[in-house]
């Protein structure tokens, strides 16, 4: 192992304090950005190598590109040709036996190169499935399972609502080796991407919507019903395993593994990944096996998100036939939205780009980078594991023993998301968890946190940002994880004694207002907790009394496809007093935030760090920077709300702030004397 060159000197300050600069993600894993021809609109759809370790990207725009050099050796620049085109949204690439495939709009197609010029010459439909031409029938794969089929996953459509427009939307398909259709499973929303783990079994990652409460990955197996009810209408063609119906399916907004007692087929999450900390738009699954080379999390499931532009580290393990894990934040900071990542020869992943409109905090509109680990060892939680009485963590490194066996460096807590026909869903059932001991193994690679309690079926935070290296100094490079508890193991429970007995006393405990602490304690690693707007003078619904006359304006505001507003140029006259009606017409959530001058920007980032407690306030931060706002709105809803307009001249930016949205949903108001 390379010397540990994060160790950095210690400086002592004058009153005794001890610093030492903490790793980045950006020492231990760099990234590299690969040249695009600026003729060349690579809107990343899918990814595959070829046994010539050239790359194919195929685009959103019915492209497939071949890149050769994309590892750019001896500083050679890559060089790209045009291998296929004319095709409609292509979403899936794969190279497999000896051809390549791709999953468009419509089929499955196969690209064959007859006269051996570069070019595709061959363009033939596997197999093809209906559509009814809504924007929202998206498709993805084909990648092979271990039994040698083909397997897709196709969208459902929207029309202010998840519905299938036509056979087969909102299902996973699988295809054998002559092409013949097997009906798999159902419940799919977004199934924007599929792949096997380590044991060639399916994984499937699903957005937010309605019936999700937050974006996800999930273990499907035949005969699954994975929550989305749109696909069920399907259930009774022949070869459909499933047999549920729509009526089946209780819209009680309870939790959906409570609910899934009750549904036989009914599959909850493998693992959540929480909407806003972690994750958006749950995109790429990628299998971390001996092909990469990303420090020492072998076996475990990198997870990509369109939205905010990173990709985060999933860790499994199997509890009585169900799987269930932690994810954790890995690398942040790439050019645009991810959405597909692929091994290369090298070990390094290459990670395929777009915006599509749909926005990522990674500002290009596509990219094309090469994440790479420097070879430094990171200080980071690699398993979590769960036991009968808590949780069992395993470090990359050894811990400082003195600060693993205190409480207090710690925090944990437990929740859910409701299940019902509304797009997402906010935080329920929040409760603080206490640690009641703690065993630190011999190797200091190991703590076990012995819990007050468990909840099965609730997703566990397990923030640690007192913990340190063994070094005393150096703190975890991701202090924070969510594992997802669908199965209490069986197993010894450990005894208290006065061994194990935690050291200190944890935040909040037997504390109401402890709890609200922690739960504002909840942001990435990005400068602290940002509270949600309580002031009720920001979002008045009715006509102040002291408006006689009525409004003098009355503004109907709308969206248009793309994340944005219909009309982002107003000009006002200082103290106009108005009525503004938001109309979200989208296919996501959406709300109107009016902000003083400059501070569109701002108020954007400060809605990124509002934490689970985010929906709960309509990802409107409480800053004297947010002037008024509506509430965050479904599909299809709208909400009307009264404000005057400041008497200062200037330009006054209004923004959507469900994350991510601020930086390509924006208008502003200029206000004149």
């Amino acid at each position: 192992m390379k010397k540990l060159t994060y160790l950095l000197p210690l400086l002592l300050l004058g009153a005794g304090l001890v610093r030492v600069k903490a790793q980045t993600e950006s020492q231990i894993y760099p990234i590299v950005t690969i040249p695009i021809p600026k003729e060349i609109a690579l809107e990343v759809g899918g990814m595959t190598f070829l046994p010539n370790d050239e790359l194919a990207v195929a685009t959103r725009k019915g492209e497939v590109w071949i890149i050769t050099n994309p590892y750019m050796k001896d500083g050679q620049q890559p060089k790209y040709r045009l291998f296929a085109h004319g095709m409609h949204e292509i979403l899936g690439l794969n190279y497999i036996k000896g051809d390549i495939y791709l999953t468009q709009r419509a089929e499955i197609t196969r690209l064959r190169d007859l006269d051996g010029d570069g070019e595709a010459d061959e363009y033939s439909t596997m197999y093809s499935w209906p559509l009814s031409g809504n924007y929202h029938e998206y498709a993805y794969g084909p990648i092979l399972d271990k039994d040698g089929n083909m397997v897709v996953t196709l969208n459902v459509g929207w029309i202010g609502y998840g519905a299938s427009l036509s056979k087969w939307h909102g299902w996973m398909l699988k295809f054998t080796p002559d092409f013949k259709l097997k009906p798999f499973a159902t419940g799919f929303r977004s199934p924007a991407a599929l792949a096997l783990n380590g044991d060639g079994e399916i994984f499937y990652a699903e957005n937010q919507g309605d019936w999700v409460g937050s974006g996800s990955i999930t273990h499907v197996e035949e005969g699954d019903f994975v929550g989305n009810p749109a696909g069920l209408v399907w259930a009774d063609e022949p070869g459909s395993p499933v047999k549920l119906h729509k009526s089946d399916i209780p819209d009680t907004g309870e939790p959906k593994f409570e609910v899934a007692k009750r549904v036989p087929g009914l599959k909850s999450p493998s693992v959540w990944i929480p909407h806003s900390i972690m994750g958006n738009s749950t995109s790429g699954i990628l299998n971390y096996s001996d092909n990469g080379n990303m420090g020492p999390f072998k076996g475990q499931l990198f997870v990509g998100d369109q939205s905010q532009s990173n990709i985060n580290r999933v860790f499994l393990e199997k509890i009585k036939g169900v799987y269930q894990g932690a994810v954790f934040p890995f690398r942040r900071g790439f050019s645009s939205g991810i959405l597909r990542m692929n091994w290369g020869s090298d070990g390094s992943m290459l990670v395929g780009m777009t915006s599509r409109g749909w926005s990522s905090t990674g500002k290009a509109e596509y990219g094309l980078q090469r994440l790479t680990w420097s070879g430094i060892m990171p200080f980071e939680v690699q398993t979590v594991k769960a036991q009968p009485d808590g949780f069992e963590l395993e470090f990359t490194l050894p811990v400082d023993e003195k600060t693993a066996r205190d409480a207090g460096a710690y925090k944990l807590s437990t929740f859910t998301y409701k299940y019902h026909h509304i797009y997402g869903s906010p935080v329920i059932n929040q409760s603080a968890r206490n640690i009641k001991a703690v065993v630190v193994s011999p190797d200091r690679k190991r703590v076990r946190l012995v819990l007050d309690s468990l909840k099965e079926g609730y997703i566990h935070e397990i923030r640690m940002e007192g913990l340190r290296a063994e070094n005393g100094n150096t703190p975890l490079l991701h202090n924070y994880g969510y594992y997802t508890l669908n199965r209490i193991p069986d197993g010894e429970k450990i005894v208290l004694t006065v061994e194990n007995k935690p050291t200190g006393k944890m935040e909040g405990e037997h504390s109401m207002a402890g709890m609200e602490h922690h739960q504002m304690g909840n942001i990435p690693a990005s400068g602290g907790a940002v509270k949600g707007n309580t002031d009720a003078s920001k979002h008045v619904i009715r006509q102040p009394e002291s408006w006689d006359k009525g409004p003098d304006k009355t503004i109907l505001l709308g969206t248009k496809p793309g994340l944005k507003f219909d009309i982002t140029n107003i000009t006002l006259k200082a103290g106009t007093k108005v009525k503004l009606t938001f109309a979200n017409a989208d296919d996501m959530l959406h709300n109107f935030v009016l902000t003083t001058p400059g501070s569109g920007n701002a108020v954007g980032e400060m809605a990124l760090k509002m934490g689970l407690d985010g929906e709960k306030y309509d990802f409107v931060p409480g800053s004297p920077k947010v002037l008024a706002h509506t509430v965050l709105l479904q599909p299809g809803k709208a909400d009307t709300i009264y404000f005057t307009v400041p008497k200062t001249p200037g330009v006054y930016p209004f923004i959507c702030t469900y994350p991510g949205h601020y930086m390509v949903m924006k208008g502003q108001i200029k206000v004149v004397k």
